[in-house]
């Protein structure tokens, strides 16, 4: 079997309507590619979007922008996709820029973040996709972890990384920016090169994709990806997410993260489907849904903070007929937001699962439309043997106790898999352990063999003797009609370990107060065991999250350890479940 044969399969699969058949089909495919031999030599670039899509839907639209802000929009087929790739994969040639060299890319969502990645992939060059936000000394950090030999940006942050390589005495073989910059290649010249272009020989085995986390907890790690592992590896996202070729497909996610590779390029390019990138500054969600509506997008992805927005805004003046297939990434959707959505658009949002350093992993697949569990982030992807362990490193087979994600490798090992943590030995040793990488979050399966996410390993609470998922009461609070968002950590208390505190975001109209404190506090008894109870509230006007709208509840608890050690009182929208004579058993 030729590796073009893979993408033709996933392609057929995702046409097909018998939920049964396709979920069948999707098991023996995934059986097949879990132990097949690849190749030696494999480019993704030039074997499957020119040899497969160009060949046979060249003309077919393959990337719809849009500023959302002024309206600006252009579309590219197939075929131009290739053209302005292979152009920037040949100026870069004339610098000097060999097979193994890095490019990092710090772009907002614009067309060339495309065409960059088409040339890297082609060129056997590995990309460094590189967040906006930025500070000079981060960047810093990362250029003296792995020094840059291209960089294209924005022209607004050509400053901070002159200012970066100055400081670290680094000069890349060319750095191209869009706009105009003192000492920079203007990517406009790029449009004389040929629009032809020679692919690397690149190995299935060769570094393609140099991710640097987002730092949640410690320095960013290097995460390495190969040129299978996300070209090939992606089709468990492909067949997740379930475009179809004829889909125009869209993703709510900045390029300098995974994620962005994940679902606004491989995922619908790897089927020949469209893909589509808004621009914004400002997430403004009545200016994206009419973009959303307007461009008549089938596909939808987005984090929870969106989908959080998006509920609450008057959808009644926009047409969803398009949109077929609603998608939710990044932690797992509160089933308020869920149930809400479906009640606007008639479409319900599948949750779904992995990270930086894998594929999609387990999530609600497209067979189970109309079979999903409100909460649960579904079931695991057919490329993945994943299980949860115990502390003791014992798989955990009884219903509903927590445990960690791990993905075996006894039998196979997933392709998506990135290969490594560079030049991190020791934090591969944490990871890789008994045969078996452990992925740092935890979750619990149900009698059903459905998956109800717990949290991050160090994000879970140990109060008393009780372990407690911030996701859990969460939800719980979310359900309360004055609650936008919520986030929660565990707090240091001398006699529990721990107390559950709640930082909440209040929808417009309500005001905190300690009617509202007392009210949240007696809601949250009716939905939650005793022990899960938040025992403090305080009232926020937002929370720190990461640019993907992960809440950084390290952040948060770091916040907390600090106010105690310097005896700092907290804000005056702070309130505390003893201090309330109604709650009864309030010292429980």
């Amino acid at each position: 079997m030729g590796m073009e044969d893979l993408y033709r399969e996933v392609m057929k699969l995702n046409m097909m309507d018998d939920n049964d058949l396709k979920r069948d089909t999707a098991r023996a495919f995934f059986e097949k590619l879990n132990y097949m031999k690849l190749p030696e030599y494999f480019n993704w670039a030039s074997e499957i979007f020119e040899g497969l899509h160009v060949k046979e839907r060249g003309d077919k639209t393959a990337l719809v922008w849009v500023d959302i802000a002024t309206g600006e929009n252009a579309s590219f087929s197939y075929r131009d996709f290739a053209f302005r790739g292979n152009q920037c994969l040949n100026r870069l040639r004339k610098a000097g820029v060999n097979k193994g060299d890095n490019m990092y890319m710090m772009v907002p969502i614009y067309p060339e973040t495309w065409f960059a990645s088409f040339a890297c992939i082609k060129g056997g060059l590995v990309a460094v996709p590189t967040a906006t936000t930025m500070t000079q000394r981060e960047l810093e950090f990362r250029f003296e972890a792995y020094p840059p030999d291209v960089i294209i940006a924005d022209a607004i942050y050509t400053s901070i990384i002159d200012a970066a390589l100055a400081t670290v005495k680094m000069t890349p073989k060319i750095k191209l920016v869009l706009g105009k910059k003192e000492g920079w290649v203007e990517y406009t010249e790029l449009a004389s090169e040929a629009t032809e272009a020679e692919a690397a020989k690149t190995k299935s085995s060769d570094l393609l994709f140099c991710f640097f986390t987002s730092g949640t907890t410690g320095l960013p790690k290097r995460v390495g990806h190969t040129a299978t592992s996300y070209p090939v590896g992606h089709l468990s996202t492909s067949v997740m997410t379930g475009i179809r070729t004829d889909d125009i497909h869209h993703n709510l996610s900045a390029p300098g993260w995974a994620k962005w590779a994940w679902s606004s390029f491989f995922a619908p390019l790897n089927v020949g489907a469209t893909g589509s990138g808004f621009h914004f500054t400002v997430l403004d969600g009545d200016k994206y849904l009419t973009a959303l509506t307007t461009h008549k997008i089938s596909v939808f992805c987005a984090p929870p903070t969106a989908w959080r927005m998006f509920i609450n805004l008057d959808t009644s003046k926009y047409d969803f007929s398009s949109l077929r297939q609603s998608i939710g990434a990044g932690e797992p959707l509160n089933p308020e937001v869920i149930s809400k959505w479906k009640k606007l658009t008639g479409t319900e949002i599948r949750d779904f699962y992995g990270q930086t350093e894998s594929t999609a992993m387990i999530g609600n697949h497209p067979w189970m439309t109309g079979k999903m569990k409100a909460g649960s982030f579904g079931q695991p992807s057919f490329m993945y043997d994943v299980a949860l362990m115990d502390d003791d490193g014992k798989e955990v087979t009884a219903p509903n106790e927590p445990g960690h994600i791990v993905v075996k490798l006894d039998k196979w090992r997933a392709m998506g898999l990135f290969t490594e943590y560079i030049g991190s030995p020791e934090k591969m040793a944490g990871v890789f352990i008994n045969n078996a990488y452990y992925t740092g979050d935890r979750a619990s399966i149900d009698e059903n063999g459905y998956w109800w996410f717990v949290g991050r390993s160090d994000d879970v609470i140990k109060s008393s003797d009780y372990r407690i998922g911030p996701f859990e009461v969460e939800s719980a609070l979310i359900e309360h009609p004055s609650v936008a968002e919520s986030a929660i950590v565990g707090v240091p208390d001398p006699k529990r370990h721990q107390l559950v505190k709640a930082f909440v975001i209040l929808k417009q109209g309500y005001t905190p107060s300690p009617e509202l404190a007392l009210e949240l506090f007696q809601h949250s008894i009716k939905i939650l065991a005793k022990f899960k109870i938040p025992r403090i509230i305080e009232f926020v006007p937002m929370v720190p999250k990461t640019l993907s709208g992960k809440i950084r509840r390290v952040e948060l608890r770091q916040q907390e350890i600090e106010r105690q050690e310097k005896n700092i009182k907290g804000s005056k929208q702070e309130y505390f479940y003893w201090d309330f004579p109604e709650l009864s058993s309030k010292k429980d």
